[in-house]
């Protein structure tokens, strides 16, 4: 079971003003004067949707410990695994069948994928949030250096990030309606559909009317993290702001496939919680929403928990790269059709073995922070704080484009940047 507490995650930082920490101690310690955070708040569309409520059922109800070796067996040798098979998998019973999982995931991924493995980078454009959650770099009470981007700083990290030969970005920000708002990232996503093939946004979750702006403006992938799917610990870990609300950011993928995107990806962040309960959950979520849009794409992400800028204590508890791997073999047996993707959050070896296993899409030339693309990957120069903003987290795998295409063809695996022409 999980042992981490809450309190090994609030972690005063030095960095904190007077003001800060103040306001801080008293959300912690007082929980009466938090808001309720299965509360909607005004302007929030509620949708009508069943999937919520069958995810957390199988959730609640799953006792891994009761899971033994024969489950293990017994759903390795099934040719479809069902939901029951998928939860032996995750089990601590299936740690010793690791190299079985591994083989028939290898051959659900070849049978699907081929030898292909897909190329992304992100690109964050924002780090302003108006949140309160305690294991982020970009909370509200975190002090760092803020940025947006301009129009001129967007067209310059787009421009030298499509000549690397990069042609999916994901466009990512702060959760800050303030700072962030719709007509900003729509006019940011109109211009990467001048240089990039695919576009995928992270941001704050929307109403579908919003995703449908998005969607005109060019996007074609929403990602959505609900970082853990347990609502006692994630109440306790978002403290402040609209991220508290946990039914409105579940529904997100949802109200986003209605307004016609093209596909989602779901996530938990593995470690804020019990993570084999959170990797259920995850996978679950996509299982419904497959079979309730089957029109459309779904992928999985499986990031860890990294450390922060002012926090070096925020670490991953219990998800060992054994454990993570696991999941990931499990995910592929149980969802045969469904993209993986590995972040560099993880280290390079793990994401070169993982790619001729499971994964099948890997970040390249990433970086966490505002507007050093160019700096960081090209024109050698430092950046400075008109044109650069601090990292939403530590990335364990800085290796450019160029480095990663040839990384992963010296693995027998054909990168490919784009799969999708508009006629």
């Amino acid at each position: 079971m999980q042992t981490n507490t809450t309190e090994q995650f609030l972690v005063d930082s030095d960095f904190l003003s007077p003001q800060a920490l103040a306001r801080k101690h008293e959300l912690e310690q007082n929980p009466a004067s938090r808001t309720d955070h299965l509360a909607y708040l005004p302007g929030m569309e509620q949708i009508e949707s069943a999937i919520c409520g069958q995810v957390l059922a199988e959730m609640n109800s799953y006792n891994y410990q009761d899971y033994t070796a024969r489950d293990v067996k017994t759903a390795l040798a099934h040719e479809t695994c069902s939901v029951e098979d998928f939860k032996a998998l995750l089990a601590p019973a299936a740690q010793p069948f690791l190299e079985e999982m591994a083989q028939r995931a290898r051959a659900e991924t070849s049978r699907h994928f081929g030898n292909t493995v897909y190329m992304f980078t992100p690109l964050y454009i924002a780090n302003y949030c108006e949140n309160y959650c305690v294991y982020c770099g970009f909370n509200c009470y975190n002090h760092i250096q803020r940025l947006r981007l301009d129009r001129e700083q967007l067209e310059r990290e787009m421009q030298v990030i499509a000549a690397s030969g990069m042609e999916e970005i994901l466009i990512l920000t702060g959760e800050s309606r303030a700072q962030s708002d719709l007509k900003y990232i729509g006019e940011a996503c109109r211009l990467a559909r001048q240089y990039f093939r695919l576009v995928g946004v992270e941001i704050y979750p929307l109403n579908t009317d919003e995703y449908c702006y998005l969607h005109e403006c060019g996007v074609d992938f929403v990602t959505v993290f609900q970082e853990t799917y347990d609502i006692e610990r994630y109440e306790q870990l978002h403290l402040l702001g609209h991220k508290r609300v946990w039914p409105y950011r579940f529904d997100a993928q949802e109200r986003a496939l209605r307004a016609g995107m093209r596909g989602v990806t779901c996530s938990a962040l593995l470690g804020l919680a019990d993570f084999r309960r959170d990797a259920l959950a995850s996978a679950l979520h996509v299982y419904y929403l497959q079979r309730k849009y089957p029109q459309a794409e779904f992928s999985l992400s499986c990031p860890r928990l990294r450390p922060i800028v002012n926090n070096e204590k925020i670490r991953p508890q219990d998800v060992g790269e054994r454990q993570l791997c696991q999941i990931l073999c499990a995910y592929r047996i149980f969802l045969p059709f469904v993209g993986i993707t590995v972040s560099s959050r993880e280290s390079a070896a793990f994401r070169n073995g993982i790619a001729k296993i499971a994964a099948t899409k890997v970040s390249a030339g990433v970086s966490t922070g505002i507007g050093d693309h160019a700096s960081k990957y090209h024109a050698g120069q430092e950046p400075d704080e008109q044109t650069h903003g601090d990292e939403q987290f530590n990335i364990d795998d800085g290796r450019s484009l160029q480095q990663m295409a040839a990384d992963m063809a010296g693995e027998g695996l054909q990168p490919v940047l784009n799969d999708y022409l508009y006629v």
